[in-house]
């Protein structure tokens, strides 16, 4: 009775096949090429969410100040009313009232710009997630494609792979060619 089922050795050598090793080659580097541009898409959506996050709280800012605003605007207002009862002490209250809105008010538009600008980061941040996105699709394809070369022994599909590696190198390298407008 045999102890074990033997399985037939495999004699390829790279004699064999002159394909095998710059095929193996290309294949470990647009692996690793495909692993930088993923952590590149990965840093730039979460530079994005935190940018989208800081606009959000500019803007929650933005309307506490624009509530202290009519706040303020409203006592000015009252304050205007009972202003003639007491002319010294009630001119006194108008100017500091008077002081207040308008430092709410700048204050408001330095807090909306600076929401403005933060929106303006996190849609460049979206933007070059996208080409990082793509070239990494575009490179995954590419190392697929190069791997069945090993398979079907043709050449063609490498130079297919590296070609479809390469648009999706230069894909992903149009993402640190955006900047800011």
């Amino acid at each position: 009775m045999p102890e074990g089922i033997e399985l037939p050795e495999a004699h390829h050598t790279h004699e064999d096949d002159p394909l095998v090793l710059p095929v193996s080659i290309t294949i470990s580097i647009m692996a690793v090429l495909v692993a930088g541009v993923t952590l590149l898409g990965h840093r730039a959506h979460t530079e994005e969410l935190l940018r989208q996050s800081q606009a959000a709280d500019k803007w929650a800012q933005y309307q506490a100040k624009s509530v202290r605003l009519h706040e303020t605007q409203g006592f000015s207002d009252v304050v205007n009313l009972v202003a003639s009862m007491d002319k010294g002490k009630g001119d006194a209250l108008a100017e500091k009232y008077s002081k207040e809105v308008e430092h709410y008010q700048s204050d408001k538009e330095d807090i909306s710009k600076e929401a403005r600008d933060l929106e303006a980061e996190r849609d460049l941040a979206a933007l070059q997630a996208d080409r990082f996105d793509g070239g990494e699709a575009i490179l995954e394809i590419g190392l697929v494609i190069c791997s069945v070369t090993l398979l079907t022994k043709r050449k063609g599909f490498w130079f297919a792979g590296m070609l479809l590696g390469a648009i999706g190198m230069g894909l992903a390298a149009t993402g640190f060619l955006l900047h800011r407008l």
